[in-house]
């Protein structure tokens, strides 16, 4: 995630590349130069790449038919209150981690409730595993990764209760890496069968506060995009 100021700026973090870390089961980008200033006047290439690509969105269509396509995510859903769950010190102790009621009430107890309409970040500091593919996934011997994640409980606290917006996340999954080697989503499908949109890939909750900060979400919008690269960044609290 990108930290923005009024009188201030600083760089995006994972930036795009054709070998940054990603799902299992997507091949690496490709980019091709189609035209360059030496030849032609005038750069261009052609990339080549899955939606879910780096940080990126995923919305309700990406798991469930019929759902909405990136085009129907509407602007007002794009600029929202940030809640950042810090879950950094236990994952560090347990990389199997998942965040528990007991977290999100902790947070209330600092901050209040969680307000209506929040996009809430789930700040794991695994992102600064990146840019290596192989401690991002954290498999055993056995072949089973280990990386944190969210829990039912939670989200259905935050969606149901709290009514949030959105979500988003440092892991390549929404669902643990210890579910994930089963091939079972559940969670990521249980937040996108509430016809909402979740950010994967987030970077730099580090660098923001736990509360008091706006998140700006952007992406294009693509006539039934089922997903692609995004771009966020928070506006931090004067």
């Amino acid at each position: 995630m990108q930290n923005s100021r009024p009188s201030a700026g600083s760089t995006s973090p994972h930036a795009y590349d054709e070998n940054i870390p990603h799902w299992k089961g997507f091949q690496p980008a490709e980019r091709k130069s189609l035209y360059s200033i030496e030849k032609d006047g005038f750069a261009v290439d052609q990339y080549t790449h899955v939606g879910q690509w780096g940080t990126h969105v995923d919305p309700p269509a990406h798991f469930h038919s019929g759902k909405r396509t990136l085009d129907q995510i509407e602007v007002k859903e794009q600029l929202l209150p940030l809640v950042v769950l810090d879950v950094h010190h236990q994952v560090a102790g347990n990389p199997d981690y998942q965040v528990t009621l007991a977290d999100v009430q902790a947070w209330e107890k600092r901050h209040g409730p969680i307000p209506a309409g929040a996009f809430v970040a789930l700040r794991t500091d695994w992102s600064q595993r990146w840019p290596d593919q192989a401690r991002i996934q954290n498999l055993d011997t056995q072949g089973v990764a280990h990386y944190p994640g969210w829990s039912r409980e939670v989200l259905a606290y935050l969606y149901e209760t709290r009514k949030i917006t959105a979500s988003g996340h440092e892991t390549t999954d929404t669902d643990p890496g210890s579910a994930t080697s089963r091939d079972d989503y559940s969670l990521e499908s249980y937040i996108l069968g509430r016809d909402h949109y979740q950010i994967e890939l987030l970077a730099n909750l580090d660098q923001v506060p736990e509360a008091g900060a706006l998140i700006s979400v952007t992406f294009p919008k693509i006539a039934r995009g089922t997903g692609f690269p995004a771009r966020a960044f928070a506006i931090l609290p004067d």
